[in-house]
């Protein structure tokens, strides 16, 4: 994939002369913690809890980056045809995050402290977007990752109406970065449902596949360059940057 042009491709696309980059915009499950295998176990184990019979993990990648009360209210929709109370909302999404709690081992993605570290060494913000309600998570972010986020530089499940693939995650993402424009920042994702989200927001994103799902799937979504880790994106950054700095249209 020839990046130059798929930046040019993008520029002209949203009727920008050039990048002006203050900000990398980051998803956390699949791009900073290896954390979806164990959203996947504890999401089943949760719905066949309820009685619900119609899941397999696999389909929680698909739902990843939803927020969690509107992934139980599809399901719900989809195998008992009515929408899901806030009461069954509430204790399906508690259950979860409890098992959650139990499963997930907080390993974090090989590459992603070095990618975070390129973006503050090229005097960039770094802005979390993640459609994460688990405070297990949450609340290590700056134990894992010191001196890199801070909640005025966070967007969670907790502060958003409309979640992935709604573009406001990442319109707000741009709001804590600075007040940006789309030109000004790059999105790092790896769940269709983000790359949406960035997509319609008007980012050039970069898709990271982690997971189970197909390249295709995440460049249907909207992904303009794709990479399969956090080390094949650290090694292509300083292209990446060079680029944005120089690339006029």
């Amino acid at each position: 994939m020839n990046i130059r042009k798929q930046f040019e491709s993008y520029l002209r696309k949203h009727n920008y002369t050039n990048f002006d980059l203050k900000a990398v915009l980051f998803d956390m499950d699949g791009i900073l913690y290896d954390s979806m295998p164990a959203h996947a176990k504890s999401w089943q184990m949760t719905m066949e809890e309820f009685g619900y019979k119609s899941t397999e993990p696999i389909e929680f990648y698909f739902h990843e980056g939803r927020v969690g009360k509107s992934t139980i209210n599809i399901i719900t929709e989809r195998e008992f045809k009515r929408s899901a109370t806030r009461e069954e909302k509430d204790r399906i999404y508690a259950r979860k995050t409890e098992l959650f709690q139990q499963i997930n081992d907080n390993a974090i993605i090989k590459g992603s402290k070095e990618v975070l570290k390129f973006v503050k060494d090229s005097e960039m913000k770094t802005v979390l977007v993640t459609g994460s309600g688990q405070p297990s998570l949450l609340d290590r972010i700056d134990s894992h990752f010191p001196d890199t986020f801070s909640p005025e530089t966070m967007v969670t499940a907790f502060d958003v109406v409309n979640g992935k693939p709604d573009p406001e995650p990442y319109l707000m993402g741009l709001e804590k970065g600075g007040k940006l424009t789309p030109n000004q920042a790059l999105v790092i994702e790896n769940a269709p449902l983000g790359i949406e989200s960035a997509a319609a927001a008007g980012i050039f994103t970069i898709a990271v596949n982690t997971g189970l799902l197909s390249d295709e799937l995440l460049m249907d979504a909207g992904a303009s360059l794709l990479f399969h880790s956090m080390t094949e994106l650290l090694d292509n950054l300083p292209e990446i940057i060079h680029l944005t700095d120089t690339i006029r249209i």
